[in-house]
């Protein structure tokens, strides 16, 4: 493409909407457009480089033997309410109606549809595995949309359905995804890690992320130093030190004004280890949770609510806690005060013989209290968040770390969640009517570019990964009413356009200052610069974005072969990416 013949548009100054490095850069770039809050056009430099992710999607599903179709992108709520998911998705799903006063919804995902289409068709275990496949846009009405495309109400995604006749198959399906996973962001040209995920809203056994690396990811991750261990912080685990203590009679003490629990254990002479917070939360239905931890730990809130089978939780307000009947301050397990609350304690709790609690009145609390000697909860769960340095649950040697990650992909057993639920069957050899066992993998096309970005920039602009630039080669021409430059440049263009490279020819009559910023900040991976210094000298500069400051001056003649085998070279690299 020829820069003056395209629609691209640069800023020089940065975004104040962009807290982030890659969502200014695509902003300042020319790459996206903001039309409303978490909804964005994709300009001509973006566009291309959503259809180069997408295109290597759709070549590793296509591989793995995935079948693509389209699914319509507006859904009856009929589907969702035979799933069980209407009430249960909460306020992220785009709820509609059409003329008729019929509800409808913008799909977020695409289970109920998929699951819809293959109960009308597939009707034999001899039908059976197969995968299919779309990518389309989608909607989520976020709460607080931010960062550009990665974390947007619209965008666009892969989602993948798997069915198979039992949980063996699912299981075979589920590893021909995650192979096929690794393949596609290894091809992106990202460091990335898979992670044990929380199956949220979408259900079912186990579920993975894939993780791009990142500071500014908004995900936590926690990896262990010696072994493959690595889980997000909704599901990580680890080996704590279980001292007892001293077992004591249980004994109720003054505690005068005297509310948290660093208060309550530094006036006690306390260890915060050896005692119990208590934290009060609702979900979505209004019911109230209370959970008991140690003091010195934080409570997961996502464990929290797979555990009580809550969408979303919310701590109580300090009214709210009046009106429930706790003390704030002294809220403690020992004859808890409200039999309609669900009383829940994290499993360390049971290793703790002498725990600092809170008495239920105000002014007082219980020293030496002991799990099942002095009371009990309706259930015990683990509920904390991992520390660093805790022992790793796996290989129970290495130490862990916690990393910050960006969430590009996400693969589940869904298992019969949706089969069931909506009597998508088939019959067996036998002649049995069964569920189907399904599986979903979905990633994030345009979260996939973006985080591509936030690991491959620097302070002059985008360094793209050859593989999703928006062009593999760059040929700027320093000097456009020199009639040798111009008609060489011309020559070299049609070169390599007929050879099958991916070109733009800054052709433009600019300064050279100009020139250069722009195709710094865009990132085209190779730059061939012809200037009147070097070229009357029968040479041309080239070089890579990642290695600005090495260039090479190289003879006109020779510069074909040059770019050809570094484009050559760069996409090799990309063969020798491993999880990181």
């Amino acid at each position: 493409m020829r820069y003056s013949e395209s629609f691209i548009y640069t800023l020089k100054e940065d975004q104040k909407e962009a807290a982030i490095v890659s969502h200014n850069l695509l902003l300042r770039g020319g790459f996206i457009s903001k039309l409303a809050s978490g909804i964005y056009n994709y300009l001509p430099l973006g566009l291309r480089v959503i259809r180069k992710v997408s295109e290597i999607v759709r070549e590793e599903m296509n591989a793995a033997g995935a079948l693509e179709i389209l699914m319509a992108a507006i859904q009856p709520a009929e589907l969702w309410i035979e799933s069980g998911r209407w009430n249960d998705y909460g306020k992220e799903l785009l709820r509609i109606k059409d003329r008729g006063d019929r509800d409808f919804v913008f799909g977020p995902t695409h289970e109920e549809v998929v699951t819809d289409i293959v109960r009308k068709y597939a009707k034999s275990y001899k039908d059976l595995p197969f995968n299919l496949y779309q990518i389309q846009t989608k909607f989520r009405d976020e709460v607080r949309p931010r960062f550009g495309l990665m974390r947007g109400r619209e965008f666009i995604m892969k989602d993948a359905y798997s069915f198979d006749a039992d949980e063996n198959g699912m299981d075979i399906s589920y590893l021909k995804m995650r192979d096929a996973y690794y393949n596609i962001f290894r091809r992106c040209g990202l460091a990335f890690r898979s992670v044990e995920a929380d199956t949220g809203s979408i259900g079912g056994k186990d579920s993975e992320e894939f993780m791009v690396l990142s500071k500014t990811g908004e995900d936590e991750i926690v990896v262990c130093d010696k072994c493959d261990y690595s889980a997000n912080v909704e599901r990580a685990e680890s080996i704590t030190k279980d001292e007892k203590g001293e077992e004591l009679k249980l004994k109720k003490v003054e505690t005068p004004n005297k509310q948290t629990i660093k208060d309550v254990c530094e006036f006690l002479n306390a260890d915060e280890r050896f005692s119990a917070k208590a934290l009060v939360y609702k979900n979505e239905e209004g019911k109230i949770f209370c959970f008991f931890i140690e003091g010195d730990d934080e409570l997961n809130e996502i464990k929290a609510a797979r555990v009580t089978g809550s969408v979303e939780l919310v701590m109580l307000s300090d009214e709210e806690l009046k009106d429930a009947g706790l003390e704030k301050g002294y809220i403690g397990p020992i004859n808890f005060p409200n039999k309609d609350i669900e009383v829940i304690c994290d499993k360390r709790l049971e290793n703790r013989n002498n725990l600092v609690v809170g008495a239920n009145e105000e002014g007082y609390h219980y020293i030496g209290a002991k799990l099942h000697r002095d009371f009990e909860c309706d259930k015990i769960a683990d509920l904390r968040e991992v520390k660093e340095n805790e022992l790793c649950p796996r290989c129970k040697q290495g130490k862990l770390k916690r990393i910050r990650g960006i969430e590009v992909g996400h693969i589940f057993k869904l298992g019969l969640k949706y089969s069931k639920a909506m009597k998508a069957e088939f019959l067996d050899k036998n002649g049995k009517t069964q569920p189907f066992y399904m599986g979903c993998y979905g990633i994030g096309i345009g979260r996939t570019a973006q985080a591509a970005i936030e690991q491959n920039h620097d302070e002059k602009g985008i360094i793209w990964p050859i593989s999703i630039a928006p062009f593999e080669i760059e040929i700027v021409s320093l000097d456009t009413r020199d009639d040798g430059i111009r008609y060489y440049c011309d020559m070299l263009y049609d070169d390599m356009i007929n050879n099958g490279f991916d070109v733009l020819y800054d052709e433009r009559d600019e300064r050279a200052g100009v020139k250069l910023n722009d195709m710094d900040l865009i990132g085209i991976p190779i730059r061939v610069v012809v200037g009147k210094k070097n070229f009357h000298s029968n040479k041309v500069e080239v070089s890579l974005r990642k290695n600005r400051d090495e260039k090479e001056l190289v003879d006109i003649d020779a510069v074909f072969e040059y770019v050809m085998n570094l484009r050559e070279q760069l996409y090799k690299e990309l063969e020798n990416i491993r999880e990181a």
